[in-house]
């Protein structure tokens, strides 16, 4: 067999070294248009396809039990249906989206999602804390006034936020604007981890043989470790890109980051989130059969 020599293959070994060693890799691939179409065309296919498996599991919950009406399991599904389409066609449309003026339309779009993702998960606080207080025989009729109340309040802060960037596009709204958003995150994550916890502790000290006690402590307890987390970076990422605009998700030229960024927050916990609440609720049994005494 022949032999590269040596010092041809320590060069082109040191070639590559360099190549990739250098920070030029990342300019390079973010520069590109064709790694721009394929990260945010795959971003899209990513959000069809968790957007489809929450449908599916709706129509799934409204065949088994019909006569229920919206549930709050029926409204989760939906509201995930919706975010994820939604997503789906700003990534697949990104070309279009990142070419808007005023830019302030950019982060309309980009930024209604993240509040409906927001209101989607916020609502298994909601039904965690309903199934708390339940339990331990305290009020649940003003938890529902409260979830309303901060999602009404979220939306109106944003909204007069963009409403201002519109008039006059200020650094310094569009730096508290990320500011705010990083603080919905930290309040969603919080909630997570006060209610999941609870929730949690509560189901531990039941008694051993109780049906499906270990199965609801997996539960609970995966849904807030995964959601805990990807609000979290969440709140992370959106104080890190109001400091240091090399972060920041609302340009075409930062797809590397994008891809990374709703990977981690959105596409892999909501697929996630999906497959552990996978469980369709029990057939309602028909009034006019008696179990046998």
């Amino acid at each position: 067999m022949t032999r590269m020599p040596v010092g041809i293959a320590s060069s082109s070994s040191m070639k590559m070294i360099d190549l990739w060693s250098s920070a030029d890799w990342w300019e390079s691939i973010n520069e590109s248009r064709k790694w721009q179409d394929g990260i945010f065309f795959a971003l899209s296919a990513s959000y069809g396809l968790v957007s489809v498996i929450a449908l599916i599991q709706l129509i799934r919950i409204e065949l088994r039990v019909p006569e229920y009406g919206w549930t709050t399991q029926k409204v989760f599904h939906l509201m995930n249906f919706i975010v994820n389409g939604v997503r789906s066609i700003v990534f697949g449309f990104h070309l279009q989206v990142f070419a808007l003026h005023p830019k302030v339309c950019i982060w309309m779009l980009l930024e209604i999602p993240g509040l409906l993702f927001f209101s989607t998960y916020t609502l298994l606080v909601l039904f965690w804390a309903e199934i708390y207080h339940q339990a331990k025989s305290l009020p649940t009729d003003k938890l529902r006034i409260v979830y309303v109340s901060v999602n009404a309040g979220v939306y109106l802060i944003q909204g007069c936020l963009w409403i201002y960037l519109w008039l006059d596009d200020s650094s310094m709204v569009r730096f508290l604007g990320k500011i705010f958003v990083a603080a919905v995150s930290l309040m969603a994550s919080i909630g997570f981890l006060t209610y999941g916890g609870k929730l949690f502790v509560m189901l531990r000290k039941f008694p051993i043989e109780s049906k499906g006690r270990q199965k609801k402590l997996h539960e609970v307890g995966s849904v807030t470790g995964i959601c805990f987390t990807c609000f979290l970076i969440r709140c992370f990422v959106d104080v890190l890109s109001a400091f240091d605009s090399q972060a920041s998700l609302d340009v075409l030229d930062h797809p590397v980051l994008n891809l990374i960024f709703y990977m981690l927050v959105e596409i892999l916990p909501s697929g996630l989130v999906l497959y552990i609440l996978r469980k369709l609720p029990p057939k309602r049994v028909s009034a006019q059969y008696q179990p046998i005494r």
